[in-house]
């Protein structure tokens, strides 16, 4: 007998507001030290990939390891630009928010490698079932600007006719699945998506991402099941940005030691990967894609990075977190370490950096002067009354058809 009573136990973030941050403690895996299994590899050889940590450059911007894809600087300097576009994009539209033009706005600062670096190592044909901070996906696969900004302000050019909020974008033709505003919903969606293509014979790959606080959500699971029962060929994206709006991740990822560990609890193939290292990602993405097409089934990455700005709009991070937390962040910022990494070879400078971001927020600000020429959030034109009744049944009931008729249109 003990006289020991069990006692609750809620976990708690590390720092608080008004707190100074001190990263030191955290024991991550140096870059180039995790081994490189072949893309046919178990859940079981990935173990100690699920509990450490893929990186490829190091803190000297050098590509090291075996996890190093060996992308030519042409690449790496795509890839820079989608990323400093994302940012450029998030900054305009933040402000024109701010501004009253439209009504809510969602930034992706800090996690631009998560979404840029994947698309680019995906095909074009892959289905991607993103979540709402994955908007460099579509600066990858060459997304007009002025169309996702028309989306965002709600005008007659609005691809969604005002039936979304903005940032939540959806594009067919690019095999960019509309954003659902119901956490986790995309990734059930996604093993769906992938048993269909596998089931017809196609060797379409489908990713999808989801933030650390969704994993607490049951289509997390029910999808992961799936995906393990059917080896469906999916890429789940874990990205762990260390907060769920106000929750700190601790509170998601229980005492499992990483969200990557959970996926072998289902016989997936896990690693984390440092997120804000775009060789990793990429590295990482283009060996479970890989791993798919040869019918290995599905693996599960989670993204370590960091939120670096609000959640939204409507959030205010400094009540519930150190203000200077990003700043110390100890992974650093994903669009400096692949510019550095770029210089460090030879194949860029700051001077070329700096006319990139000059030219990147001209054409930001051109294609917003363009999007109000379709109309703008106060004054319209918006989408015509008559499609709030289109697009959602093949054959309207009785219902719908007399409620046009009471609206005239």
């Amino acid at each position: 007998m003990t006289d020991r009573q069990p006692r609750l136990h809620v976990p708690s973030p590390p720092f608080r507001p008004g707190d100074e941050p001190d990263f030191s403690g955290l024991d991550l895996q140096k870059a180039g030290e995790a081994k490189r299994p072949a893309p046919d590899a178990g859940w079981k050889e990935t173990a100690d990939l699920a509990t450490g940590l893929v990186g490829v450059l190091d803190h000297n911007h050098q590509a090291v390891g075996e996890w190093d894809p060996g992308l030519n600087p042409e690449v790496l300097r795509e890839g820079l630009r989608h990323m400093a576009l994302t940012r450029v994009y998030d900054e305009r539209m933040l402000k024109l928010q701010r501004q009253g033009k439209m009504s809510f706005y969602m930034k992706s600062t800090g996690e631009e490698a998560v979404g840029v670096a994947a698309a680019m190592a995906l095909r074009k044909s892959d289905m991607v079932f993103p979540s709402y901070r994955q908007q460099g996906i579509l600066f990858a696969r060459g997304r007009d600007i002025v169309d996702m900004m028309c989306h965002c302000i709600s005008n007659s050019r609005d691809n969604l006719k005002g039936r979304q909020l903005p940032v939540h974008y959806t594009w067919a033709e690019g095999n960019f699945f509309s954003i659902s505003g119901n956490l986790g919903t995309q990734f059930p969606q996604a093993v769906g998506y992938a048993m269909g293509a596998a089931y017809k014979g196609e060797d379409q790959v489908t990713a999808s991402w989801i933030g650390d606080g969704t994993t607490a959500e049951g289509d997390f699971h029910a999808a992961l099941t799936l995906a393990s029962t059917y080896r469906a060929p999916v890429v789940f994206n874990v990205v762990n940005n260390q907060w769920a709006i106000s929750t700190w991740q601790g509170i998601a990822k229980g005492d499992a030691p990483t969200f990557a560990a959970k996926g072998l609890g289902y016989g997936i193939a896990s690693i984390r990967v440092d997120g804000n290292d775009f060789l990793a990602v990429y590295a990482a993405t283009k060996w479970a894609a890989e791993r798919a097409r040869m019918g290995k089934g599905a693996t599960m990455l989670e993204l370590f990075t960091y939120r670096g700005d609000a959640h939204s709009t409507s959030d205010d991070p400094g009540r519930y977190r150190a203000k200077t937390e990003y700043t110390v962040w100890p992974l650093g910022d994903p669009i400096e370490r692949l510019k550095n990494h770029l210089i460090g070879i030879g194949e860029w400078d700051e001077e070329r950096h700096e006319r990139m971001v000059e030219e990147l927020t001209a054409l930001v600000v051109k294609s917003y002067k363009e999007a109000e020429s379709h109309g703008t959030l106060h004054d319209g034109p918006l989408a015509p009354t008559q499609t709030i009744f289109e697009d959602v049944y093949a054959e309207p009931d009785w219902r719908l058809r007399r409620q046009r008729q009471d609206l005239g249109v």
